[in-house]
C-alpha cells in the first residue's frame, strides 16, 4: 500500500504506512536482537527519519553534553607553551634547537573556576567544529581528546538524521 501511495504522490499517507511498517519490524520478536536494537535506536533518535524535532533535540543534547564535558575536564589548567632550547656555539658552528610542548595538565579546583567565559568560547568552537567532522586544533587533556573524538562521530550522524527528518517534513506538507 505504501508503494501505491508513493506512486500516487500521496507522501503524507505513505509516510504513515512507512512508520507503521517500521514499528511492526521493531516489535517483531522473530527478528534478530541486533536488528531490533538498531531499529529501536533509529526510532528513539529520529522517529525513523520522520521526526525532525526528536533528531534536533538529540543533536542539541549531545552538543550541550560535549560542551559541558569540555568545560569541566577537556581543557588543560594552563595552555602549554612550547619552549625552544639549545646551546650557544662559536661562530661557524651549527646550532641545534629543540622545541618541546609540555603535556597538558588536567584542571583541578572548583567547578566555578573551570567554567569561565574564555573556556566556554574554546569549548563552543570545539563543539561546532566537531559537528562538521573538523578537528579544533585546541590543546586538550586526554579526557578532552576522547570527548572530541566521540562527538566527531556522533554529532554529524545526528545532524544527518535531523536533515533527513527535515526532508520528511517537507514531504508531509507537499501536495
Amino acid at each position: 500500500m505504501r508503494t501505491s501511495l508513493e506512486d500516487g504522490k500521496n507522501e503524507p499517507d505513505a509516510a504513515d504506512f512507512y512508520y507503521g511498517e517500521m514499528e511492526m519490524r521493531r516489535h517483531d520478536s522473530t527478528r534478530p536482537p541486533a536488528e531490533r536494537a538498531l531499529l529501536t535506536a533509529y526510532w528513539a533518535v529520529s522517529g525513523y527519519g520522520l521526526r525532525a524535532s526528536r533528531a534536533l533535540a538529540w543533536l542539541l543534547g549531545a552538543m550541550a553534553t560535549t560542551l559541558l564535558a569540555l568545560l569541566l575536564w577537556g581543557f588543560p589548567a594552563v595552555d602549554p607553551k612550547p619552549t625552544t632550547t639549545g646551546r650557544r656555539v662559536a661562530v661557524g658552528q651549527d646550532v641545534t634547537l629543540t622545541t618541546d610542548t609540555p603535556d597538558p595538565v588536567n584542571p583541578t579546583g572548583a567547578w566555578s573556576e573551570r567554567v569561565t567565559t574564555q573556556r566556554f568560547k574554546k569549548a563552543l568552537r570545539v563543539v561546532i567544529n566537531s559537528v562538521l567532522f573538523r578537528s579544533s586544533g585546541q590543546d586538550l587533556t586526554t579526557a578532552g581528546t576522547y570527548t572530541e573524538m566521540t562527538s566527531r562521530i556522533a554529532e554529524p550522524i545526528l545532524l544527518g538524521l535531523a536533515a533527513l527528518a527535515a526532508l520528511a517534513i517537507r514531504g508531509r506538507v507537499k501536495r
